[in-house]
């Protein structure tokens, strides 16, 4: 196209930006519109895109970070023919693919879901390293950027990493419209301060009007042309470009244009004009991922195992069996043992250091490319990234994270390390599965059973050793749950997981001495529940006593009483939790201290018992 095609292009893309909004009712067709210059060079002369095969292995890959901006992408989608003008005027209506943010769910050219700011880049990060380091296809990775999202931790981040790793496939282009929601952003339109920023984490700037379409296509040749750093183009843009009643102006943000009809007019009228974009390289191929025979670590009952070091086994002898997994850390792969397979496939491990929300971003743009992720860190610290567990689900990708250090047991270190939200946290997430393993030959099933499930896979490892109790030819199928001890005359079920499953065993031995039956269980599987299991507990022995290393809200009692949640009569439920705020103490002293040990389960049901609320 000449610049004078470009420039239609751009106007073509407004309109439709605007009129989509229109239809709604809704949406933000004024940051569309600056960023629309920015889209049409980008969609006319430099995307390498097949949209009948978006799976095509070297497609460029396009992120639109600003996701609110999602008319301009959905215009670009009609401008390339991958949508008709009727579905563009379904915009954010019911049963539409053209949500409000997008979403892969429904498009399949989306990377990732996006609306949540500054998640955009740390994802694109992680794409971009796994077309770096692992396919090496050629594909380039765009991201479309908004100024006011850059004053999101996630986005520096993300652009350390990307600088650290020389990442010279990655190019994020900033639409700096000078205008967030409420009013002007912290720097405005001065496009050096944003290049100072990158530029100190070895990031290529080119500072260009947003708005000159030669301008634009020049700094995008340029960013291809740089090797050995990721490129940040910084281009100053006017909200609401071309229509004079908005155009960088307060309070429009948000909003469809007060008179779209006479917008249309002014930006000249809809057109048709016609984008062939280029194909990716026909020579690409897809990769070819080996598989072996999956050979897990076996352990001895009796022996005294921690299952974050099970765990750390497991997933080597998983990326010798699978060539598509891949592991992440933050920085503590010594203490979560993803060193394991560091050492045994250094070329499929990524350290992302203490930066837990690249470190899921970039899970999760592996995940879009297909690899298998399992990123690890502290229980705790993966609070720090919640949002982007969050958005990963909405997405639907497929990734496994593992926690380790959970609960009180920890011992000394003291409450800022220890994970006891981590269940809760990962049970209300959408289409979890949440896995608690108490020995080591358990846990090893349990990291091989997660490739193969979908959505976000939670797995909490616990620092200390715990004694082995299954054999290792056990199989725990997900949604399952072990009875340990059990009998006729059972007086109520203790419900364990992790940690306290040995302390229950411990406790139903002591009761036993006193003449007191309890049936134990081990519900590994705390999302989802064994709910045939434990409505079969309840009735048989008539009182349910959970006992948890977590916080009593949303944890191992929740996840029970929700078993119950259809109408069913609640059996009496009685949880134990960590209910005071921990210090310092041994891990023994810590479980005794919240009434979880042994001595405390057993406490627990004694006083049930001569309280006669059981039978």
């Amino acid at each position: 196209m000449n610049t004078a095609e470009l420039a239609e292009l751009g106007q073509q893309l407004r309109v439709d930006s605007v009129r989509a909004s229109a239809a709604a009712g809704s949406g933000h067709p004024t940051s569309s519109m600056s960023a629309a210059d920015l889209m049409a060079v980008l969609l006319a002369h430099h995307l390498r895109y097949d949209f009948e095969r978006p799976e095509h292995p070297a497609n460029d890959r396009f992120v639109l970070s600003k996701g609110h901006a999602s008319p301009l992408l959905y215009a670009a989608y009609k401008a390339a023919g991958a949508v008709e003008d009727g579905e563009l005027l379904t915009f954010r209506k019911i049963g539409s693919r053209l949500e409000g943010h997008p979403t892969p769910r429904r498009l399949p050219w989306v990377e990732t879901a996006t609306g949540s700011l500054g998640q955009g880049l740390p994802v694109g990060v992680g794409i971009a390293l796994a077309g770096k380091r692992l396919e090496r296809t050629g594909y380039r990775v765009w991201v479309l950027c908004g100024d006011s999202e850059l004053a999101e931790g996630s986005v520096w981040e993300a652009a350390e990493h990307a600088g650290y790793e020389h990442l010279d496939n990655l190019i994020t282009i900033v639409d700096v419209n000078r205008l967030g929601q409420r009013g002007p952003t912290r720097h405005g339109h001065d496009l050096d301060a944003y290049a100072r920023r990158f530029q100190a984490f070895g990031w290529h700037t080119i500072e260009i009007d947003g708005h000159d379409v030669d301008k634009i296509d020049r700094a995008y040749g340029e960013a291809l042309s740089t090797a050995g750093q990721p490129v940040a183009i910084l281009a100053r843009t006017l909200k609401g470009k071309g229509v004079a009643a908005v155009e960088d102006m307060e309070g429009h943000h948000g909003k469809p244009l007060p008179d779209a009809e006479g917008a249309v007019a002014e930006l000249g009228g809809p057109r048709e004009v016609p984008v062939r974009v280029s194909e990716p390289p026909a020579a690409a191929a897809l990769r070819d991922v080996t598989t072996e025979v999956l050979q897990l670590p076996r352990y001895d009952e009796g022996d005294q195992v921690a299952t974050r070091d099970a765990f750390g086994a497991a997933l080597a002898a998983l990326g010798t069996a699978r060539g598509d997994v891949v592991a992440l850390d933050g920085e503590v792969g010594d203490s979560t043992r993803t060193e394991e397979f560091a050492k045994a496939h250094p070329e499929r491990f990524f350290e992302c250091y203490i930066a837990e929300q690249q470190l899921v971003a970039a899970a999760v743009g592996m995940a879009t490319r297909g690899w298998l992720p399992y990123a690890s860190t502290f229980a705790a610290f993966l609070t720090r990234a919640y949002d982007f567990v969050r958005m990963a689900s909405i997405s639907g990708a497929g990734v496994n994270l593992v926690g380790s250090h959970a609960g009180v047991a920890i011992g000394q270190d003291g409450p800022s390390q220890m994970g006891l939200e981590d269940l809760a946290m990962f049970r209300a997430v959408h289409g979890s599965t949440v896995l608690y393993p108490c020995d080591a030959n358990q846990t090893a099933r349990l990291v091989a059973a997660m490739a193969g499930l979908d959505g976000i896979r939670y797995l909490r490892t616990s620092r200390g050793k715990t004694p082995v109790i299954y054999g290792p030819g056990e199989e725990f199928p997900v949604g399952g749950s072990k009875t340990l001890v059990s009998s006729e005359e059972d007086r109520l079920t203790v419900v364990a997981a992790g940690v306290t499953v040995p302390e229950a065993l411990a406790a139903a031995d002591r009761l036993a001495e006193d003449g007191i039956l309890v049936r134990v269980i081990d519900l590994y599987s705390v999302k989802p529940v064994d709910v045939d299991t434990l409505r079969r507990a309840a009735e048989e022995t008539g009182c349910l006593l959970t006992v948890e290393d977590h916080h009593a809200e949303g944890g191992l009692g929740d996840a029970v009483a929700e078993a119950f949640g259809d109408g069913r009569p609640v059996p009496r439920l009685v949880r134990l939790a960590v209910r005071t705020m921990p210090g310092s103490a041994a891990p023994d002293e810590q479980l005794h201290a919240a009434g979880i040990d042994a001595v405390g389960i057993a406490a627990a049901a004694k006083l049930l018992v001569e309280e006669a609320v059981v039978r």
